[in-house]
């Protein structure tokens, strides 16, 4: 989906950019051009770089693993 008309920049583009590094509006601007005409792009490239960096932490928490207890054995 196209996010900036004016420079003809991609949701895939900003998430490519997000992986090279570039995890803030300033440093897409700066690569891609971002928000730099009219601005009207500026949230929607924002909530994409937001995405991403959500779900690079979602990525990196460790899941954790709750193993069932063992049933308890009465004796006696």
């Amino acid at each position: 989906m196209y996010v900036c008309v004016c420079n003809a920049v991609t949701d895939c583009q900003i998430r490519d950019a997000y992986g090279e590094g570039a995890c803030s509006m300033r440093e897409l601007r700066k690569r891609l051009g971002v928000a730099g005409c009219c601005g009207r792009c500026a949230q929607c490239a924002r909530d994409v770089l937001n995405e991403c960096h959500q779900q690079q932490h979602r990525r990196a928490a460790p899941i954790r693993v709750i193993a069932e207890a063992e049933p308890l054995v009465a004796t006696g």
